[in-house]
């Protein structure tokens, strides 16, 4: 399991992760209009329950699950990596989140060829200024 800093660093600004203990929210599949942002809450709930809940299993680290709003165990460790043929988002706030799915899912032999390629998808629907920052967040400040 992540240790809270580690669940702060992987996940984004709109995720309970941010504040919550892994448990203390759900995570859903995928992002969708069902778990929308709360501004006063500053992350992501469910729209028809109010519980605070990630859309990115792979950031967190454990399986899609009902833990805070069902009480499921954190029994599932590791979540599937997201295939590399992710569909590029055609939301920029989803970028970022797209990016690091395609480098999480590149063998290490491949990684600078993934990212260059993914760089080059992305440039055909986002401007460098939204590439550039994503792009060195995913790599770590680089």
């Amino acid at each position: 399991m992540l240790t809270p800093e580690e669940l702060r660093d992987e996940t984004c600004v709109a995720c309970p992760g941010q504040r919550l203990p892994l448990g203390a929210f759900d995570v859903a599949a995928r992002p969708s209009p069902t778990v929308p942002f709360s501004a006063s809450l500053g992350y992501r709930v469910t729209a028809d329950t109010g519980v605070p809940t990630c859309v990115h299993p792979f950031r967190v680290g454990v399986m899609p699950g009902l833990y805070a709003s069902a009480g499921e165990p954190l029994t599932s460790p590791v979540a599937p990596v997201p295939p590399p043929e992710l569909e590029l988002p055609s939301d920029g706030t989803l970028l970022e989140a797209w990016l690091l799915a395609v480098v999480r899912s590149a063998p290490a032999a491949a990684l600078g060829e993934t990212v260059a390629r993914a760089e080059a998808l992305a440039a055909t629907r986002f401007s460098p200024a939204e590439i550039v920052p994503a792009m060195r967040r995913v790599l770590g400040g680089c």
